[in-house]
This record gives C-alpha cells, sequence and structure tokens, in this order.
C-alpha cells in the first residue's frame, strides 16, 4: 500500500516515514500542498497522512482541492491546533482523521491502520495487468500461473509500478516509495533493481509480451 506523508517539517515527515515504512507500506513524502497535489495527479495513494499548517499551501486548502475532485483517499489531518473549532473546520473539509501535536508514532501508525480498514475504501489487494499477477496481502507474484520469487524490495518495486501501471515512473520517484534510504544521484539501485524484476518477469516467460519498459531519460513503467 501506498502512502502520502505532507509535512513540511523534515525531520518529524522522516520520523512519520519511517515509522510507516517498518509496517511495510510504501511511502513518498511531499513538503506542502502544493506538491502533494502534484504527487496525487501521478500516482496512487492508499491514504494521505498531512499536516495542516505548511507554506505555499495549507492542508485544509489542500484537502478541499483534494475532494473537489471527488478523490476519495482516506486523509489524516494532522496539526498543533487543538481546538474543537480547529478539528471541525478539518472534518468538514473533508479529513478523515484528526492527530494532534505532538503525538506518540504509536497512535498514528494505529489510526492509519484503522483507515485503511475502513470498507468504503477498496483497496485492491490482487493486482493484474496482462498475465502477471500480484498478491498483496500474501505478497506472491505469478505469471501464466507460475510462482515468482521475489525479494522484499523487489515485491515493493513491482507493487508500486502494478500500482501505476502505463505511467512513467522516475528514478528518484522509485527511490522516494520503495527505498527508505537516501541515496545519492550517482546510484544505480533503481536500474539494478528493474534489471532483477525484469529477468524474473519477462526474461523467465520468453511467450509472453515483456511489460516492464524502460523510457530513456525518464524512468520506468509496466505497459506493453
Amino acid at each position: 500500500m501506498n502512502i502520502l506523508v505532507v509535512e513540511d517539517e523534515k525531520r518529524l515527515a522522516r520520523n512519520i516515514a519511517d515509522a510507516l515504512r517498518v509496517d511495510s507500506y510504501n511511502v513518498s513524502v511531499a513538503e506542502d500542498g502544493l506538491a502533494a497535489e502534484k504527487q496525487l495527479r501521478e500516482g496512487h495513494f492508499d491514504l494521505v497522512v498531512m499536516d495542516r499548517m505548511m507554506p505555499r499551501q495549507d492542508g485544509i486548502k489542500t484537502l478541499q482541492k483534494i475532494r473537489e475532485k471527488e478523490d476519495s483517499t482516506p486523509v489524516l489531518m494532522l496539526t498543533a491546533l487543538g481546538q474543537t473549532e480547529d478539528k471541525i473546520q478539518g472534518l468538514d473539509a473533508g479529513a478523515d482523521d484528526y492527530l494532534t501535536k505532538p503525538f506518540e508514532i504509536s497512535e498514528l501508525r494505529a489510526r492509519v491502520r484503522a483507515l485503511l480498514r475502513r470498507p468504503e475504501k477498496q483497496i485492491k489487494d490482487v493486482l493484474e495487468y496482462d498475465s502477471l499477477v500480484l498478491n498483496c496481502v500474501q505478497k506472491e507474484a505469478y505469471r501464466k500461473n507460475h510462482k515468482i520469487e521475489l525479494s522484499a524490495t523487489e515485491f515493493r518495486l513491482l507493487e508500486f509500478l502494478m500500482r501505476n501501471t502505463e505511467i512513467v515512473q522516475s528514478e528518484t520517484k522509485l527511490l522516494d516509495h520503495v527505498w527508505d534510504q537516501n541515496y545519492d544521484g550517482l546510484s544505480n539501485v533503481v536500474a539494478v533493481y528493474v534489471r532483477y524484476i525484469r529477468n524474473k518477469i519477462d526474461k523467465d516467460f520468453p511467450h509472453e509480451q515483456p511489460l516492464v519498459q524502460t523510457v530513456r531519460g525518464l524512468g520506468y513503467k509496466i505497459s506493453i
């Protein structure tokens, strides 16, 4: 599952992202509302954890714009404003839950789990594209009913690409979503792991349509 953390305090954003990655979520970080809008347009997210007070565009305005587009992605609002009227304003703008700063990371993780369990948010547990099937609960991949052995990192990479089929993902975005460490711009870790999954889902099935595509200078995608 993919979670977007929108928080301008870099240390807090990093702590939240690290905690959620421990629970095996793919996490991206945006530093303000405008950056969050861009990421939501370009990718799929199952939940947004968003600060209320941010530069350029605050959380309330961002949330209103998300809901105006009929985007029902669950949103957990974070704020230092603890007054009842502040919480009501956030909920009225479309927030699904509200957490007042300072908070315990364990409580945030619990609220995230609760929001992702809500039945009205239909999250795909099984992803299918062409003859490739990914079971995100069992962490298993199959092609033509043959099981494909993937490492945890390979699975996270493939899951993110499968949740965003036919959309080119840059190396920077893949690093943000899949890896929980910062890599310098010279690192080829993305290319290496793309090659790993290409070997397993394409080269090992020579009679099937290749799915892992490289778009030179831009990134990678799952596409026919």
